[in-house]
């Protein structure tokens, strides 16, 4: 598997957040490129290039930016999705960290495509060091002049504010994270209307994730057939695949879109202590968990959707065969019951009534029928809330069901009712003590 970095080429570059060396390796090439340039002419580069939002969605970059209104009189609005509250996910942050640069020269470009003037990144507040950075490079790219009035002379005006959230795993949604940067209770919106017409302040407005706007000034430097020889032919580029869990050497593995879980593996050392796997999730615990029987299945937006799950946020947490499965859904369920928040019936209801079925399981007081209520639960739940949240909340729980289903039900129940199968065996009688 040919391995070339790309987003993550200057991470191990001694002092690679400084804009000296930022710009001895490149930076700030593409701006001059790209404020040469007509803004509709980039807007068609990045369509042409095939980048697709690394935030989870998938959604076409280039389309995204061409949705937003021209000439409507109204300003435009450029927002960074920084918040990363997913359980798993890991890209974005070091990404801050190490290359602050990239990203503040993304958003430039991203905002003359869409004619914004004001940009915004929204971190989750846990990210104090990422945020401290980004601050710092904010100032390091005004003082050089790649921010603020008239920038390089091409009398295009931006300003960039770097805005710390207070760690609400929400206000990932992006309509609640515009509620939250307006000083508002974060809280997710019912769309239509949509944020490219009536995003931030009522306005216009393209949210994109932290690795999406990182990725556009290579695409601008070494163009769309460039981007595109590298992963596959519906989703291309390179994608930062976070490594976690039970891994050898645990960690951000950039590789091509596309790439497998077996071949991750083999450059992250394979499975602590020599284990084999039992699950693992493909993009942060709101998407469906897989087993070892996916090991081969491309990592990208149509692989993962044939395999039965999601790419999301390519947060790849690593399961060995000593995991209790009824444990981690019961924690993750937790979780999202935690983080819900709670403008909707479905989720505030629905998430805490599944913990207290899987804590009764757990503890041994449940009986043959939990198992089914859970799915029941998980069906009544999906695709009725105000956002994804309820979605993904359900994905641990129908997926651990669905390849564990034994782990879950309860031991007492095992030969308490006849199974209707066939054989005529006792429901559970596969189960192992």
């Amino acid at each position: 598997m040919p391995v070339t970095p790309v987003l993550t080429r200057r991470w191990n570059t001694p002092e690679s957040w400084t804009i000296d060396t930022y710009r001895r390796l490149d930076g700030y090439v593409a701006l001059r490129t790209a404020l040469a340039g007509d803004p509709d002419s980039l807007i068609k580069l990045v369509k042409d290039s095939g980048l697709r939002g690394r935030g989870g969605a998938g959604f076409p970059t280039g389309m995204k930016w061409g949705f937003i209104p021209q000439g409507d009189g109204k300003p435009h609005y450029l927002v960074i999705n920084a918040d990363e509250g997913e359980p798993g996910t890991c890209k974005d942050a070091p990404l801050m960290k190490a290359d602050p640069h990239s990203l503040i020269e993304g958003i430039v470009i991203a905002a003359y495509a869409v004619r914004a003037n004001q940009a915004y990144v929204y971190l989750r507040g846990e990210l104090v060091h990422a945020a401290r950075r980004m601050r710092a490079a904010v100032a390091e790219a005004y003082a050089a002049g790649f921010l603020g009035r008239d920038i390089l002379g091409s009398g295009f005006d931006l300003d960039l504010v770097v805005h710390s959230g207070a760690g609400a795993y929400i206000c990932g949604e992006e309509t609640a994270l515009l509620d939250s940067l307006e000083g508002r209770r974060g809280q997710p919106r019912l769309r239509p209307p949509f944020p490219a017409t009536h995003g931030l302040y009522a306005s216009p407005t393209v949210v994109n994730n932290v690795e999406t706007i990182a990725s556009v000034p290579f695409i601008v430097n070494h163009g769309a057939d460039w981007f595109r020889s590298m992963g596959r032919e519906k989703s291309p580029g390179p994608k930062i695949y976070s490594l976690s869990g039970h891994v050898t050497r645990p960690g951000q593995y950039e590789a091509p879109m596309g790439t497998t879980l077996r071949e991750l593996l083999e450059l992250a050392g394979g499975v602590r202590g020599g284990r084999r796997l039992k699950a693992w999730t493909p993009g942060g615990s709101s998407t469906p968990m897989l087993t070892a029987d996916h090991l081969d299945a491309p990592l990208d937006f149509e692989g993962m959707q044939e395999a039965g799950s999601l790419l999301g946020t390519a947060a790849l947490m690593i399961m060995d065969e000593t995991t209790d499965m009824l444990k981690v859904v019961r924690r993750l369920t937790e979780f999202y019951a935690h983080e819900s928040c709670g403008k909707c019936t479905p989720c505030r209801e629905g998430t805490s009534w599944m913990v207290k079925i899987l804590k009764r399981i757990e503890a041994g007081g449940g009986d043959a029928q939990d198992v089914d209520t859970l799915v029941d639960a998980c069906d009544n739940i999906f695709g009725r809330a105000f956002c994804a949240l309820a979605d993904g909340a359900t994905s641990p729980i129908v997926s651990g069901i669905k390849f564990f289903r034994d782990e879950f039900i309860p031991v007492s129940a095992v030969t308490t009712k006849p199974d209707s199968s066939p054989d005529g065996g006792l429901r559970g009688s596969a189960l192992t003590p």
